[in-house]
């Protein structure tokens, strides 16, 4: 088995308008609402480069430059916190930031689906393997989800690798569900992929969540713009189409999942980070007891 050549890029598709947490987000971001004291996608950003990912591109829309900002130097408030000696809050705003020159910005013009957005990061990617986050899926655990997915990447020989998870029958309908072969591991063989299918036409239960490890050649299928279900671009179908002409594999990642592009998913996102934080954990627990009963 020949070495996979490794995983050093990431697509972070950020363009949604985040309509369901209106109207907070009709001038911040979906992405930089915050679980605790941290915007969504900074938690993304964080998971790749613990995987080794080295360089960022982030696919936007109008009204998306607050994320820039915040991968960038605030001189300003550095100075200010240097000048007070809040040494703890300092190196925390400088070690979240990517190494200089290792992120870009391209701009989906039109909301045509993920499958479009990942297509815009194209000339970003190259001829090179690449890893997709979906910030809007939270991912928490040791290692990471996409560390586990780049692990298993390099177990079965490279090719593309999706996270997935066991859902209800009927939630398949929300979701690219993976039709399974032979386990390796945490690794199941891919034998199709059928987007949001109807549950009693579902080849299983295990369902594409917002992690991805594709391979270049998914962008000259992405050339075509054909449309899928709900009229866009579906990544999912021009994955399926890689099957059979590389590895193909779904991971089941032991990383708690916690959907913030739900209002409840991500109130409990914000309550299972906080009852994780020693600094916050015990008053977050007692506010909890005054609700349980």
């Amino acid at each position: 088995m020949t070495t996979p050549r490794p995983v050093r890029k990431a697509v972070l598709p950020v363009a949604g308008l985040g309509t369901r947490f209106l109207p907070a987000t009709k001038a911040v971001p979906k992405e930089m609402l915050t679980i605790v004291d941290k915007p969504v996608v900074q938690y993304a950003v964080e998971e790749a480069k613990e995987a080794g990912i080295e360089q960022f591109v982030f696919v936007t829309g109008r009204g998306k430059q607050v994320i820039s900002d915040h991968f960038d130097h605030a001189y300003e408030l550095e100075s200010q916190l240097a000048a007070r000696e809040k040494t703890d809050q300092l190196n925390s705003l400088l070690e979240m930031l990517p190494k200089t020159g290792s992120v870009g910005f391209v701009r989906q013009q039109n909301p045509l689906g993920l499958g479009h957005a990942v297509w815009c990061a194209r000339h970003f990617i190259g001829n090179e393997p690449f890893a997709v986050l979906l910030p809007d899926d939270l991912m928490v655990g040791t290692p990471g989800s996409v560390a586990q997915m780049v692990e298993a990447y390099n177990r079965v020989g490279g090719g593309c690798i999706v996270a997935a998870e066991n859902k209800t029958r009927e939630e398949t309908k929300r979701y690219g569900v993976v039709d399974p072969g032979a386990k390796n591991g945490n690794a199941t063989e891919v034998k199709a992929l059928v987007e949001k299918p109807d549950p009693d036409k579902a080849p299983s239960t295990l369902c594409i969540i917002g992690r991805y490890i594709l391979q270049p050649e998914i962008f000259g299928i992405l050339d075509s713009q054909e449309r899928g279900a709900g009229n866009e671009i579906q990544l999912t179908d021009a994955m399926a189409k890689l099957i059979g002409k590389m590895p193909f594999h779904a991971v089941e990642t032991h990383c708690e999942r916690y959907d913030c592009g739900d209002k409840v998913g991500f109130l409990h996102a914000n309550i299972a980070v906080g009852l994780k934080r020693p600094d916050i954990a015990p008053a977050l627990r007692a506010i909890l007891k005054q609700y349980s009963k």
